[in-house]
């Protein structure tokens, strides 16, 4: 069981700037991390036993997570090939 945070800026390091700047400009953007951010939090305080939680739950929230970051990759893979 890992319980590294996963924050997008560790994720996605060469995109940074983009990052910043897209959830500034791009409103949907802005949710879809903040919804990321939210689920990862959940997953780190039940990975470090802060607000344990069932295998099921785990595994739903871990695939939540997945889905978003592979949308925000997307969008950001996306806006990098137009500049």
């Amino acid at each position: 069981m890992s319980n590294t945070p996963h924050r997008l800026a560790d994720e996605f390091p060469e995109h940074v700037a983009l990052l910043r700047r897209l959830r500034e400009e791009d409103r949907h953007f802005a949710r879809q991390c903040e919804e990321y951010e939210s689920v990862n939090d959940k997953i780190h305080l039940a990975e470090t036993d802060i607000q344990p939680a069932d295998d099921m739950h785990m595994t739903e929230m871990r695939k939540s997570r997945m889905s978003l970051k592979d949308a925000i990759f997307q969008a950001l893979s996306r806006q990098q090939a137009v500049e």
